[in-house]
């Protein structure tokens, strides 16, 4: 049975103002966006010496990489010395007896065979001819080769008796480094790389207009159907870009349409060609060519496994786009759509966002999964009201309990606005143009903290009884219209993004998917679909999600979250990950006061543990105190969470948070310890 949590309103409590007993605010102010790597502007000179040896850290940098590099492969090939001298000793002799094999055909058959044959079919005189040519030539190279010889034995000796006789180490390592090359087969080296060369193409315009025309995106033989270039072939991070002019008539939806045939005639992956739109015309658009195959690699585990407060004001780290750059999402103001077929990593993605909220303890999450699964009942440690599975229960009709939920939130949303217009009047400063502020949602005098509604799988709503599902239908509309604006988020997920009810029902299905701001699609059956996911024309500007391989899980492209659409891999936060993070959130919120709802009354069978809350509360008011110390406390003062606990332990703990392990005097001595000023920065 489906485990269903009703919300229950709580009678009224005393508000008591923590916003200064925890120091969580203390955030500096968002700087201006800059792009990453912006394009150099027409006309733009190129510096002289590359950015990365501009300054003294980027030489530094690039030394350690070359040096670390030629450092690896000194010692793999010391590590196999020996075989490679094995294999020298075995190959040389070959290769002498190859070179005196050439030597004597060189020296001594210098005039071809067939030659001496039809001298002897021509006559005497001939043959007398060929002979004496014969002859001649071969004392001249005899003599040469015993000159040449001679000279090397006198230069040998020499070095032997009157100089310096070490000189005939490297003489004679070069020389069965030579013969053993001789010797070999062409396809055995001695010596193998000591790392992979990866494979890739690197383009040329010959390479790109051979692509294009093999497409049938253009014809150099006919007037007016070339392909031309609108920018010089630049390399562009982990591959190459250019802007590729198609001839008059023909679009970027063309070139999507030959994607396979480009990377066919690029000698490369389908997966590795990126077309994007030109502003300035239909026909232009950007090429960039992967390296490598872009997305085969995962980019590892969530950043968020710090366990560190976020903020929801800032975007939430979701990934790396197809040139290795942070991909973020901005939540505020936003509502975000996660489509996809089953298993392609849809639940996973909409998880991401949601542990980032969680770490926020300034906000109220409302979690609600209609197919029941394990992936997110572990947020019950920290939702304001959830539920899991669309199974009644003794508390009800799951749809019933959902339906109170947005009542409560729609309620809410009104009446912000509501306050939000009298604020603007009465305190412009503080409620600018009636906006909520940053300051306004974290404070518990207002009551107006940001809010996060996530619904997984919420097309199983739309197959409820028809009553509860047109009641439900039009709240949601309602809240993704509105809502975004009062600081409510809405995080959705689906697996069907069309074909949900019909009528009426169906026409809120539609609204409620395409007032979303936000689309990420993952993996779908057909470009149609992509479309649903992404929105209307996102096929149009080369964005089909369809094309994606089925081994790529977690991947998809993020529309609307900025003005490019990358293809984002995302990070991967499992189940382990999942509740550890959770974990970490709960203990956040309790010590900012800010549990509330069904999560304050979740009993965990650990208590949350907070190590630098924990350790700050151990050193009272000292400046600092010994690992050895802390421990000890850490074990009396908290035995629940901190049983068996070391120096080392505690000591690794915060090291891996990035809090650094000093010298520390205490009791007249001097050992490894922590400082409060460390602990309370890192808590900034």
């Amino acid at each position: 049975m489906a485990d269903v949590v009703p919300f229950q309103p709580r009678d009224p409590e005393p508000v008591h103002d923590t916003s200064f007993e925890v120091a969580l605010d203390d955030y500096l102010p968002p700087l201006p966006a800059v792009p990453v790597d912006p394009e150099p502007e027409p006309g733009a000179l190129l510096p002289v010496i590359p950015v990365a040896l501009q300054t003294l850290g980027g030489v530094k940098r690039e030394l350690a990489r070359y040096t670390g590099r030629q450092v690896h492969r000194a010692k793999y090939h010391g590590v196999r010395s020996p075989r490679y001298l094995l294999l020298t000793l075995t190959w040389a002799p070959i290769g002498v007896a190859l070179l005196l094999g050439r030597w004597l055909r060189w020296c001594f058959a210098p005039v071809p065979p067939s030659v001496h044959a039809d001298a002897v079919q021509e006559g005497y005189r001939a043959w007398r001819s060929v002979f004496g040519l014969h002859l001649k030539v071969t004392k001249s190279r005899s003599i040469r080769s015993a000159a040449v010889g001679g000279a090397a034995a006198i230069g040998l000796l020499v070095l032997w008796f009157a100089g310096p006789r070490w000189v005939l180490i490297p003489i004679g390592v070069v020389t069965l480094s030579l013969f053993a090359r001789l010797g070999r087969p062409k396809d055995r080296p001695i010596l193998r790389p000591a790392t992979i060369t990866p494979r890739f193409r690197v383009l040329n315009a010959d390479v790109v207009l051979r692509a294009y025309y093999a497409a049938k995106l253009g014809d150099p033989e006919k007037p007016g159907m070339q392909v031309t270039f609108g920018s010089p072939m630049r390399r562009d991070g982990d591959g190459s870009g250019v802007d590729v002019d198609l001839p008059y008539g023909k679009g970027l939806k063309d070139a999507i349409d030959a994607r396979d045939s480009l990377a066919s005639g690029l000698d490369v992956q389908v997966s590795q060609v990126f077309l994007h739109r030109d502003p300035t015309s239909n026909r232009r658009h950007h090429l960039w060519v992967a390296d490598r195959d872009p997305l085969a690699v995962p980019v590892g585990r969530t950043p968020l496994l710090a366990c560190r407060a976020t903020d929801i004001w800032k975007p939430a780290p979701f990934g790396l786009d197809e040139r290795g750059q942070l991909v973020a999402v901005p939540l505020m103001w936003n509502s975000v759509l996660v489509s996809a077929l089953p298993r392609a990593g849809k639940t996973f993605s909409a998880r991401t966002l949601g542990l980032f909220a969680a770490l926020d303890p300034f906000v109220q999450l409302d979690v609600f999964d209609f197919k029941g699964s394990p992936d997110w009942r572990k947020f019950a440690l920290v939702a304001e009201s959830c539920a899991f599975g669309l199974t009644p229960t003794k508390d009800g009709l799951p749809g019933d309990i959902f339906r109170a939920t947005l009542e409560r939130l729609k309620g809410d949303v009104q009446d912000r606005y509501r306050r939000l217009s009298e604020l603007a009047d009465r305190r412009p400063d503080l409620c600018p143009e009636g906006k909520l502020t940053r300051k306004l949602a974290r404070d518990p005098a207002f009551n107006m903290p940001v809010r996060v509604l996530i619904l997984d799988e919420f097309q199983e709503i739309w197959d409820a009884s028809e009553g509860v599902a047109k009641d439900i239908a039009g709240l949601l509309v309602s809240l993704v219209k509105v809502a975004p604006g009062a600081g409510l988020i809405l995080i959705d997920a689906t697996q069907r993004p069309s074909g949900v009810g019909s009528g009426t029902l169906g026409q809120q299905f539609t609204s409620f998917r395409d007032n979303h701001a936000i689309r990420f699609g993952l993996r779908t059956s057909s470009w149609q679909v992509s479309e649903l996911c992404l929105g209307a024309g996102a096929y149009s500007e080369g964005l089909d999600t369809s094309q994606l391989l089925p081994q790529y899980k977690g991947v998809g492209i993020l529309r609307g979250a900025t003005d490019a659409s990358p293809t984002v891999r995302t990070y991967l936060a499992d189940g382990q990950d999942a509740e550890k993070i959770l974990t970490a959130a709960r203990g956040l919120r309790e010590h900012a006061g800010t549990l509330s709802g069904y999560a304050a009354g979740v009993d965990v069978d650990t208590p949350a543990r907070d190590i630098i809350a924990d350790v700050l509360a151990v050193l009272g008011e000292r400046p600092a105190l010994h690992w050895q110390t802390i421990a000890e406390k850490l074990a009396q003062r908290f035995p629940d969470r901190w049983e068996g606990v070391t120096a080392e332990s505690v000591s690794a703990e915060c090291r891996g948070l990035g809090i650094p392990s000093v010298d520390v005097k205490y009791l007249g001595r001097t050992l490894m310890g922590c400082r409060r000023e460390h602990l309370e920065r890192f808590r900034r």
